[in-house]
């Protein structure tokens, strides 16, 4: 980011000694980013959009594991029709929105990334029970368990952001530093304690579950390497089964990769022990990598799963809007 010029524009001209002074960039410089990151927010909105519209309409989609995809596949929208654009009028380093409009945005932000992380969670242990132990994952992993695991996710993230941001809910703009500003700071021990509830601990879960998979695969592909009785026919509709849940596995462990990658430079003063001052300038570059991991869970989607590419299909074609397509075949 460029450094903000002393001589710069202010926000709001008419407050001279108390208005916070615009992020000055050359003109072409701001609208090819005007353009990149509005780009990056429809494609966010688009890509999640037909996530949910595929899983909510066609019956076939309607399993445990879909579901957990449909409730990550909504705080993704939320992203880019909700938190993206707003980080979009934030270019300049100037906010016109108010105090209690900032205290709003931030925790909508923070139930949104916890409630995406709260549902990675719930997908890895999803396809853990799935691939460990298919015999009992019907009984398991049951629609109505979902819902409700779901459900207590964003219930839970609600929660919890409002004891992480109660200064900051009770005093609007305790940290801006001029006019204009919207900034919340999470000191050393708060930031800590997201640091561990909100990253270090779901992701050691996440991988340890994946490790376990991995393991599984192995063994279970050694077993059919060293296999010499002839295959009936029942039990190759069994190892394709078996295919189908790791090609599952496979893609959502990229996903948690990804996810990895877009987290890691927002939780780095965390990580460094410093206090966490989100809003400032020099944290822009780790929220949009952040906000991105959401652009990017449908296109591993749509490039892994078959079933999405066929509803991505049947959709642009406006064959959706005929009757009772709600039943067509699409796995």
């Amino acid at each position: 980011m460029m450094e903000t010029l002393e001589g710069g524009e202010l926000c709001f001209p008419q407050l001279l000694n108390t208005s916070c002074r615009k992020q000055m960039r050359p003109h072409s410089e701001a609208m090819l980013l005007y353009i990149l990151l509005s780009s990056i927010s429809l494609l966010t909105v688009s890509l999640n959009l037909l996530v949910i519209i595929s899983i909510s309409h066609y019956r076939q989609l309607h399993t445990p594991t879909n579901l957990l995809l449909l409730s990550l596949a909504v705080s993704d929208l939320l992203v880019g029709l909700l938190l993206m654009p707003v980080e979009i009028l934030r270019i300049e380093s100037c906010w016109f929105l108010g105090d209690f409009m900032c205290v709003l945005f931030y925790y909508a932000s923070f139930i949104i990334i916890s409630a995406s992380i709260g549902n990675m969670m719930l997908i890895s242990v999803d396809r853990y029970v799935a691939i460990c132990d298919p015999l009992r994952y019907p009984t398991k992993i049951t629609q109505r368990r979902v819902k409700f695991s779901v459900t207590l996710c964003w219930v839970f993230s609600a929660f919890y952001n409002c004891l992480m941001l109660k200064d900051f809910l009770k005093q609007p703009g305790r940290y801006n530093s001029c006019y204009g500003e919207c900034v919340v700071v999470l000191n050393y021990i708060t930031g800590a304690v997201d640091l561990v509830v909100t990253f270090i601990a779901p992701i050691t879960l996440i991988i340890v579950l994946y490790m376990r998979v991995f393991v599984v695969a192995v063994s279970q592909a050694r077993a059919m390497r060293s296999h010499t009785v002839a295959v009936t026919l029942q039990h190759s509709v069994t190892v394709t089964a078996k295919k189908s849940e790791m090609k599952a596995a496979r893609t959502l462990s990229i996903v948690i990769v990804v996810f990895l990658m877009c987290f890691c430079p927002y939780y780095y003063p965390s990580l460094a022990g410093q206090d966490t001052s989100i809003g400032a300038s020099y944290s822009t570059f780790g929220v949009w990598l952040l906000l991105c991991n959401s652009c990017l869970n449908p296109v591993i989607y749509a490039f892994f799963y078959p079933w999405f590419r066929k509803a991505i299909k049947l959709t642009v074609t406006l064959q959706i809007l005929q009757a009772d397509s709600c039943e067509a075949n699409i796995l």
